[in-house]
């Protein structure tokens, strides 16, 4: 990038900004650019000891050939340019007045781990720094076997060993593909003392392995495609306000709320098998009152089954948000009520109606994964009274490839008929992968005619604004509904 941005006459006008402006610019800058920014002037060369922001990533220093696989040497290559970099940048920091108030640092497990904990560990200690992050990789990223996943428990165990002031310090952990024993995470949550955020994707202890979680400081857990995990014990977290749960394939429910009074936002991403059970919100989420509910059947059977106001009343009481994400366009979706039923406050609902075949499995495969034929068996759901009204439901938001137009024009009209005080509906074209980027996306005058008059056809909620926003310009996907 060019760092100088010069005038006509040759003037660096980036130079002239005050110090607060120049300092936010380079905190946006990854650190190879911040770096190479220090030989423009003296003024320059003070920037790396005053930022209030330093990002380290790993992916900074590693090729950029698009396609190419990278190679053991490439990875302790950038492993070491991360080393290199943290050296340089904290050494500059020893004994000054400024503190850095987010660390953030992404490298890879290995032998150069202990001396990088070593270095943030020597940091820490100058009590300059408020907040530090790890985003601990591994060198086999996909297709790892059993033994490298082994390997990498070990040699995490003995990096936070080397290094349990480091990680006593740390406010954010991100693991990946890692083996434990049996005694590791009681161990972890014991040093990382100052924990606000753990995510574990393909972490577990074996098969049918028990996650028990007690800590005084999280607030965010993510379990991610930790499958061999039967099912997380979150017996004491009292801070915890985030739960993300991704992919689960146990039989029972795959997590179990104990102490965990804070507790806000749950979601939910599955692909369900014929054999997984219908989960009930009523028993997953036991004494709490959320007030975000995410749920994500990825195409394929649902798995929440239908329940009454009486069990649900406790729970979603103070439900305000739901995100109903990839409903296959084979089911039905008149059982989406029974949330508005048990979940008097709710203000916004979500719906995302589409058969991603981008990420479904089709064919004889099916047969073999044990699929379920009938992705919507099990919801029949009856509602408890014809009459039914809905007080606080204001928006309705419906994302879809609308081949299943039908189903969809007919559950709108059950919400406009139910919820008395909705103001919107917006309908947007199904958000798109790379895959399948090519969709068209915008609607066509004749869409937006044939749907509103299908919606307001005969109905007496004339007030209801329908709206079709651009995708691309309105909405941003957040990750967890992919």
């Amino acid at each position: 990038s060019n760092l100088t941005f010069l005038e006509d006459n040759g003037v660096d006008r980036l130079s002239k900004l005050p110090d607060d402006v120049l300092l936010n610019i380079v905190e946006r800058l990854d650190i190879a650019d911040v770096e190479r920014t220090t030989i423009l002037s003296r003024r320059w060369k003070q920037i790396p000891a005053i930022l209030s922001k330093i990002f380290i990533m790993v992916a900074s220093f590693q090729p950029k050939h698009e396609g190419r696989k990278l190679t053991s040497d490439d990875i302790v290559r950038a492993n070491t340019n991360v080393l290199e970099a943290t050296r340089s940048i904290l050494v500059k920091r020893a004994g000054g007045p400024h503190t850095i108030h987010l660390l953030r640092m992404q490298f890879y497990l290995g032998d150069e781990s202990i001396f990088i904990g070593h270095a943030v560990a020597n940091t820490i200690a100058t009590h300059k720094v408020a907040s530090v992050e790890f985003t601990i990789l591994t060198k086999v990223r996909t297709k790892f076997t059993n033994n490298d996943l082994l390997t990498h428990g070990r040699q995490f165990m003995s990096f936070l060993d080397s290094c349990p002031n480091t990680f006593g310090g740390l406010a954010r952990l991100t693991l990946e593909n890692l083996r434990l024993g049996e005694s590791d995470f009681p161990k972890i949550f014991s040093i990382c003392k100052q924990l606000e955020v753990l995510c574990l994707y393909h972490c577990d202890m074996g098969i049918e392995s028990l996650l028990e979680v007690e800590h005084s400081q999280l607030s965010e857990l993510v379990i991610g495609r930790s499958v061999l995990i039967k099912r997380v014990d979150l017996k004491w977290v009292p801070k915890l306000t985030v739960l993300k749960f991704n992919m689960f394939r146990s039989q029972d429910d795959p997590f179990c709320l104990g102490y965990v009074p804070l507790l806000q936002t749950v979601s939910i991403i599955n692909t369900g098998f014929s054999w997984h059970k219908m989960l009930k919100i009523s028993e997953l989420l036991g004494e709490t009152a959320i007030s975000n509910l995410h749920l994500n059947f990825k195409s394929e059977k649902i798995w929440v089954k239908p329940e009454g106001r009486r069990q649900l009343l406790p729970v979603l009481h103070k439900l305000r948000l739901v995100n109903l994400i990839n409903i296959s366009e084979e089911c039905d979706l008149t059982w989406i009520m029974f949330i508005l039923q048990g979940a008097p406050t709710l203000k916004e609902l979500r719906i995302l109606v589409r058969d991603h075949l981008c990420e479904m499995v089709t064919g004889e495969r099916r047969k073999k994964y044990a699929f379920s034929e009938e992705k919507d068996k099990g919801l029949e759901w009856e509602p408890s009274a014809s009459d039914f009204k809905h007080h606080n439901l204001a928006e309705l938001r419906i994302y879809g490839r609308f081949e299943a137009e039908e189903k969809i024009v007919r559950f709108a009209r059950n919400i406009m008929e139910a919820a008395v005080n909705l103001e919107d509906i917006k309908l947007y074209k199904s958000p798109v992968c790379e895959n399948c980027k090519n969709m068209h996306q915008e609607w066509t005058l004749k869409e937006k005619s044939l749907l509103s008059y299908k919606l307001s056809k005969g109905m007496l909620s004339s007030l209801v604004r329908i709206q079709f926003p651009s995708l691309g310009e309105i909405f941003t996907w957040p990750k967890y509904w992919s």
